[in-house]
């Protein structure tokens, strides 16, 4: 098969040494099938445990196999963007290091892309993850479609094949907050989804805390939409114009029945109510602001300690 159809495979590891061999074989196995043409890009996300000697020992054994050593935890996405620095493939799979997506998967998607697409991203039909897990995706799917108007089915992850150019506009994505899948649709190239089968995770657990997920959850709304701003000023408008009524409601009933105006308990929690929203609007603001100081300072999006492969091409 022709150089043309060759494949690059990214996979940031983090807490899978354990399986990072059968990964290799089931990948070597699975990619066969397509070309011999191939390269799997680790990326070692400053892993705990022995991710980065097990990766130093397959790349001796296989130069097909290329390791990158970040200097420190980056997280998830932005070791997917070290890896994407560093393919060559006409056409790239993105994918999990823990067996959830299954490498037999991929011929599937590289199929599909024969009918013309540029993208093509697997759905979880059963996903097999913790009923937390779950929920919270679910949750988050569902707020980040209210604020961003972006509608992003909850069994699709990352794990897809894009081609050189997708990836070639990918890379063209400097801003710090970083997110594959949202980067994916926002360039909108064909695309295709098809059902595919979701493991099991045989070893190690997922590192994403409820407050990672809380934290990667915020940054993507606030990092994709403006909506939280228009909503909070909608808010005061509705707010002013309600304290106008009943302010020309307490007026008229002084003027026409000699209504005595109570108010100091309901003036107190007015009080209250209202420096709860001046504070979460101030608060929500301060979130836009600090992400435009983190992008003023222009620090790169990830360091890397050592690789296994001489670069060819200095980006």
């Amino acid at each position: 098969m022709s150089d043309s159809t060759y494949i690059s495979i990214v996979i940031p590891v983090y807490g899978c040494s354990e399986c990072l061999e059968i990964l290799y074989q089931r990948l070597c196995g699975a990619l066969s099938q397509i070309t011999e043409h191939y390269e799997i890009i680790m990326v070692n996300d400053a892993s705990p445990d022995d991710s980065w000697s097990n990766i130093r020992e397959l790349a001796k054994k296989d130069p097909r196999v290329k390791g990158i050593n970040l200097s420190r935890n980056f997280g998830q996405h932005y070791a997917i963007t070290a890896g994407l620095d560093h393919v060559n493939g006409e056409w790239v799979v993105v994918m999990d290091c823990d067996l959830q997506d299954k490498p037999e998967m991929i011929p599937r998607l590289y199929n599909k892309t024969k009918e013309g697409f540029n993208v093509v991203v697997g759905i979880r039909t059963k996903r097999n993850d913790s009923l937390l897990k779950k929920i919270t995706s679910r949750l988050f799917f569902k707020i980040f479609y209210y604020f961003t108007d972006v509608h992003i089915e909850n069994s699709i992850g990352n794990f897809g094949i894009y081609s050189k150019k997708v990836i070639n506009n990918i890379k063209k994505f400097k801003e710090q907050n970083r997110s594959f899948g949202l980067f994916i649709i926002w360039l909108g190239f064909s695309r295709a989804e098809i059902e595919i089968e979701h493991g099991f995770r045989e070893h190690g657990k997922s590192s994403y805390s409820l407050k990672k997920l809380t934290d990667l959850a915020i940054d993507s709304i606030v990092s994709h939409s403006n909506k939280p701003l228009k909503l909070s000023v909608k808010l005061g408008f509705i707010l002013s114009f309600a304290s106008i009524i009943y302010s020309s409601w307490l007026i008229m009933s002084k003027l026409l029945w000699n209504t005595p105006i109570q108010g100091w308990t309901s003036l107190m929690v007015s009080l209250f109510f209202l420096a709860g929203l001046i504070i979460i609007s101030i608060g929500m603001l301060g979130l836009y602001i600090g992400k435009i100081f983190n992008e003023t300072k222009q620090r790169p999006l990830y360091v890397i300690e050592s690789i296994t492969f001489e670069e060819s091409n200095e980006e």
